[in-house]
């Protein structure tokens, strides 16, 4: 490799970076459409307070399947709940969260993925990048495969989710959606900066609409 552990996160140019035996699952570096510079980092406990302020912005439009809870001894007990019980990803700005997302349980074949964007953030490709730090975590995790429950009316977080592999596969109430993690995906998105290069990871596989007859759909925003 042409880079020890501290030359490869010297930097955001990592695009030649071919990684080390140190790094994390996926690169912790992400730069989103309009060229902002994020840190996508494990959740631990410790993020607890800093996530229950993030939610704070969360209105009624931004919830899905009632996440994250109403009121805020609710949320404070889920966070507790996701933070000890699963694998945790947060999404950073200048040490402040403004993305979450995690799949639960961690001693599942097949745990379940839910991820959120603060709304004053959506549309810049955080939820994606999101998403693909968790099916990296579940890959390293020795997983079989990640589930998902969407509304179906809620055609951004679809898109999204197709976006990074998943496909339908149950229409009753919320669509459920699953990805094998045999799937290439599931090792595409453990490459490093220079084997992305170029690939079609940074191509969505369709495009990803904002919004839905005029209206902006709930749920995890690209």
């Amino acid at each position: 490799m042409s880079h020890d552990a501290t030359d490869a996160c010297d930097g955001w140019d990592g695009s030649e970076c071919e990684g080390t035996v140190h790094c994390p699952p996926r690169c912790p570096r992400f730069v989103d459409k309009q060229g902002a510079r994020w840190t996508i980092r494990p959740g631990v406990s410790e993020d607890a307070a800093a996530l229950a302020e993030m939610y704070e912005g969360f209105g009624t439009a931004d919830r899905a399947q009632g996440l994250p809870p109403v009121t805020r001894s609710r949320r404070a007990d889920w966070l507790e709940t996701m933070l000890a019980d699963g694998s945790n990803v947060v999404a950073e700005r200048n040490g402040e969260p403004f993305g979450h997302a995690m799949y639960t349980p961690t001693d599942a074949a097949r745990p379940e993925l839910a991820v959120f964007v603060h709304p004053e953030m959506q549309g810049r490709g955080v939820g994606t990048e999101l998403c693909r730090h968790v099916i990296a975590d579940a890959d390293a995790g020795d997983r079989e495969g990640l589930e998902l429950h969407v509304e179906s009316g809620n055609r951004v977080a679809r898109s999204v989710y197709r976006t990074v592999g998943f496909e339908l596969a149950d229409r009753r109430g919320d669509l459920r959606m699953t990805l094998d993690l045999d799937d290439p995906i599931a090792t595409e998105v453990r490459w490093p900066p220079l084997a992305r290069e170029g690939t079609a990871e940074s191509l969505p596989r369709e495009p990803l609409p904002i919004e839905f007859d005029g209206v902006r759909v709930a749920g995890a925003d690209d």
